[in-house]
């Protein structure tokens, strides 16, 4: 027994780890500190009211299965009943009440004197499907396969917004680094301005680059306010709030060749593991238009106690009964789900072909940002180290700010490819329907 509960205890602390990682705990005491990649996904799935909506459809679909599984099981109702009636002729009470036979006033004159105008009744009756033709199976595959389907729309949703957050996030994250390497080439900027002995021509060149460096800034400075307030929207938290992220700005890579990701958009992509399920449904709804053409086998029993003025009469019944509905509509039904089934056939090679398109697209993205921004951190180094050793040799004229100009622009479109190699990955892992 002891290692029963054990196993009990390990089993429930698995399941609660496996959930932890799937959903995350709770991130909103971190909304003020830095975030990290894994921690902003968190939190903005922690927030999103169509993520969280997509795992309510998870457990309506749950209790959905719950009930076609009841379908198997008799149908078991309890009665009674107490009637008080005034009859000159006999009736039988609705079915609401059972369907009890009562005699009129003048036959229960004809009885004992102590019998009044009073009928009371309490009743137990089971109805079991012995035979339903595979509609009760079918309606639990059915409901099973709806459950699927309410799985890969969460799945789908999930993708969505964390491939949102992504985006955001490595956008914040360049919007960072960018402001940092405008400041210090604006302080830079004013420096070389202050020290320069210029002429009157030189003057009015010198003052031109400064502002333009400075408008740069105030731009990144604009820009970085304009992401902050895109990842608290993809987080879905207080737009006054401030919010800084962490990570590693440096370009990724991948050697994965596009059959290898076609292969796994297959596999993993929700969208047409969704498209599956719907064909399967529509495959369960022909089989459940044409189960009508089958008998229903019942078998029902009761067992009562009724009478006038006690419960002392007893009824007991036991019935099997053969119900074969005839249908008018039968035919137009089965051709109207094979037709969707054919619907849902097309729908599906649709979205297969949409899918590959959308991998091939991201993979070329891919290959095209892992070869540029390494180009352009090659310029970006050399420029870096050049501008350095200019660094210690004397200035003359306007050659200092408009180095300074240049260096910016190097740096500013190594930092562009970085993001956009970032941002690449992230919607090739979308497309894909998984991490790389």
């Amino acid at each position: 027994m002891k290692k029963l509960f054990m196993l009990l205890l390990a089993l429930c602390l698995t399941q609660a780890v496996f959930a932890q990682k799937e959903y995350g705990i709770k991130f909103s005491s971190l909304i003020n500190d830095d975030l990290t990649l894994e921690n902003a996904i968190r939190l903005g799935l922690e927030n999103n009211s169509d993520f969280l909506a997509a795992r309510q459809e998870i457990t309506i679909a749950e209790q959905k299965v719950a009930e076609a599984k009841f379908m198997y099981l008799p149908q078991i109702s309890l009665q009674g009943t107490a009637t008080w009636f005034n009859l000159d002729y006999p009736m039988v009470l609705p079915e609401a009440v059972g369907n009890r036979f009562l005699i009129s006033d003048d036959l229960l004159k004809l009885t004992e004197d102590s019998i009044k105008n009073q009928f009371y009744g309490v009743g137990v009756t089971a109805t079991q499907y012995l035979y339903s033709g595979g509609r009760i199976s079918s309606t639990l595959k059915m409901a099973k396969a709806n459950l699927k389907q309410a799985q890969s729309k969460y799945d789908t949703v999930k993708n969505a917004v964390v491939l949102n957050i992504k985006k955001a996030f490595f956008n914040l994250l360049y919007a960072q680094e960018h402001t940092k390497l405008t400041e210090q080439t604006a302080q830079q900027a004013q420096i070389f301005y202050n020290a320069s002995t210029l002429n009157a021509w030189e003057k009015v060149q010198a003052r031109a680059k400064l502002a333009s460096l400075l408008g740069a800034r105030n731009e990144a400075v604009k820009e970085l306010k304009d992401a902050e307030l895109a990842m608290l929207v993809a987080l879905n938290k207080e737009l006054n709030t401030h919010v800084k992220v962490v990570g590693n700005f440096k370009p990724v890579k991948t050697d994965l060749d596009l059959p290898h990701l076609n292969l796994w958009s297959m596999e993993f992509r929700p969208e047409l593991k969704s498209a599956i399920y719907a064909l399967e449904l529509d495959s369960l709804s022909i089989d459940l238009a044409l189960s009508r053409r089958y008998p229903d086998i019942i078998l029902t029993g009761s067992y009562e106690q009724l009478g006038y003025d006690n419960l002392d009469s007893v009824n007991r019944q036991i019935s099997l009964a053969m119900r074969l509905p005839l249908s008018y509509n039968l035919a137009t039904q089965s051709a109207q789900k094979k037709a969707e089934q054919t619907k849902s056939t097309l729908r599906r090679a649709a979205i297969e072909d949409k899918i590959h398109v959308q991998v091939a697209r991201a993979h070329a993205d891919m290959l095209f940002w892992q070869t540029e921004v390494l180009q352009r951190q090659e310029a970006f180094n050399e420029i870096s180290k050049l501008f350095s050793q200019a660094q210690k040799t004397p200035k003359y004229g306007t050659a200092p700010l408009e180095a300074l100009s240049a260096y910016l622009q190097a740096g500013s479109d190594y930092y562009c490819a970085i993001r956009d190699n970032l941002t690449a990955k992230a919607e090739l892992e979308w497309a894909i329907g998984r991490d790389l």
